[in-house]
């Protein structure tokens, strides 16, 4: 157990050495921080910090620099993450709020991140699990074409054309349009063909084969929907990175989508706010680097999760307060469009 005393040793350690990058020293702390104590007291206790692994001595006669042991002890003992200013809130909810689509803001909110951050931005596309169809609309192009759409709670829209083999008339077309949204309205995509398996024998016999030809339609969207994927921006960044592995390492892991999406997803709750430090990353190309992330969604469903990927030397209270705020107003913005 690290007593209070060595814990603001070691938290002035870490947030001198974030700063300057530098090999922190006894007499240093002494200088720059109230920590009550004498300069010999303070080298005992960093002795203690050494031999517990929490720091180390990369050079001899140099200072100390942190571990990934102290950095996950600092983290864990963090009193709060620093909160965002009124400016960077009203910025990241003006950024946001002028999103058009899902597309739209999975791209600013990645952008967004990096910004802030000044580290690698990740952002997760919402699954397919996890959606539910919010609308459904039919809009006649011609007497025997139609333009299919379906809406998603996460924004998505999916079109097809749907090619009638005899004339619709508009009062059919939109009967079936009310059916369609009365029984999937609220239902998950993976729910979906159950729902309407029966449907057709629920029509009239003439109003069947459009049925069919739509709801063919329909599961083709849901089977053929977008792979699971993310986007990242703000690889520039790692250029004068501290990083203790190569940066090719690192570029390659951020190129492998499996990687990341396992690296965001492991975790047994999806919304908390989680970081992986250093070593506790499983991927050795990513062994120099920590990751930030938080789930966000719309409402109380969790749709996915988005995060930082960054040095190990990072500042880690703005970096987790700024990945928590993103996450709240993308999940703020879901749930009102």
């Amino acid at each position: 157990m690290v007593d209070d005393r060595k814990l603001a040793v070691l938290r002035a350690i870490v947030e001198d050495y974030v700063s300057t990058n530098e090999p922190v020293g006894s007499k240093a702390l002494a200088e720059r921080h109230n920590l009550g104590v004498s300069p010999a007291t303070i080298r005992n206790d960093m002795a203690m910090l050494e031999e517990q692994g929490y720091i180390a001595q990369p050079h001899t006669s140099a200072g100390r620099v942190p571990t990934d042991k102290g950095y996950r002890l600092f983290v864990d003992r963090l009193s709060q993450v620093k909160p965002l200013s009124g400016a960077e809130r009203r910025a990241i909810e003006s950024f946001l709020a002028g999103a058009v689509d899902i597309d739209d803001v999975v791209t600013r909110t990645v952008r967004l991140l990096a910004q802030l951050t000044r580290q690698v931005a990740v952002v997760q596309y919402p699954t397919l699990t996890s959606s539910t169809i919010r609308h459904i609309e039919l809009v006649p192009l011609t007497d025997r074409r139609l333009m299919f759409v379906l809406i998603t709670n996460t924004g998505r829209v999916e079109q097809r054309v749907v090619e009638s083999a005899e004339a619709v008339e508009e009062s059919r077309v939109a009967h079936l349009r009310a059916m369609l949204n009365a029984c999937l309205d609220g239902c998950g995509l993976a729910a979906a063909p159950d729902r309407v398996a029966d449907l057709p024998e629920k029509l009239p016999a003439e109003d069947r084969p459009l049925a069919a030809t739509v709801l063919s339609v329909l599961l083709e969207s849901l089977v053929e929907r977008h792979d699971e994927k993310i986007v990242f921006a703000g690889t520039a960044n790692l250029a004068g990175a501290d990083l203790s592995v190569g940066l090719r390492e690192v570029l390659e892991a951020l190129e492998e989508q499996v990687v990341l999406m396992r690296l965001l997803g492991e975790t047994t709750d999806q919304s908390a706010l989680t970081v992986r430090i250093g070593t506790e990353n499983p991927y050795t190309g990513l062994q120099g680097t920590s990751i930030v992330a938080a789930g966000y969604g719309s409402g109380d469903r969790q749709l996915a999760r988005l995060g930082v990927l960054g040095p190990t030397r990072m500042d880690y209270p703005v970096t987790m307060g700024a990945v928590r705020a993103v996450a709240r107003y993308v999940s703020q913005i879901l749930a009102a469009s």
